[in-house]
């Protein structure tokens, strides 16, 4: 038969695995107070005794070692530019000539071919090296390079 700190080792044990799914070191706070508990209940404490150990070391975990994972281990990854968002500032040429009035122009940029509308308004030429602006929907807004 499991004694008590064998199951809060065990629900620790889920909650890290479940933490590894998720984002913001929220789950691993609560795992963290599992093993708390689970010292508590290996030193003999009892039901009352391991609650306070829960609380106790998932506050701490949760105002200690999140924010420090917060600012450490994620703060890379929020600059890092992906998808469509990768495409700004880059620079690509017009396979099809842009032009404002009929609405058609394509430009292929990173090899993807997407259609094109001049930031300025006015036409672009076919071969023109061009700069990506911004990208809204399906469409990239392009200037002469």
């Amino acid at each position: 038969m499991l004694s008590s700190w064998h199951m809060w080792i065990i629900l620790s044990v889920f909650l890290f695995i479940a933490e590894v799914f998720t984002t913001g070191f929220f789950l691993g706070s609560f795992a963290i107070g599992c093993i708390f508990s689970a010292l508590a209940a290996l030193f003999g404490l009892g039901l009352k005794g391991q609650i306070a150990g829960f609380i106790a070391g998932t506050l701490a975990a949760f105002f200690g070692a999140r924010p420090f994972f917060i600012k450490y281990c994620y703060k890379a990854s929020c600059a890092v530019k992906t998808n469509v968002d990768a495409l700004v500032g880059k620079t690509g040429r017009v396979t099809e000539a842009v032009d404002p009035a009929t609405g058609s122009g394509r430009v292929l940029v990173g090899g993807d071919d997407w259609k094109a509308v001049a930031e300025d308004g006015a036409g672009i030429e076919k071969g023109v090296l061009v700069e990506v602006v911004r990208v809204e929907g399906v469409k990239v807004f392009v200037k002469p390079a």
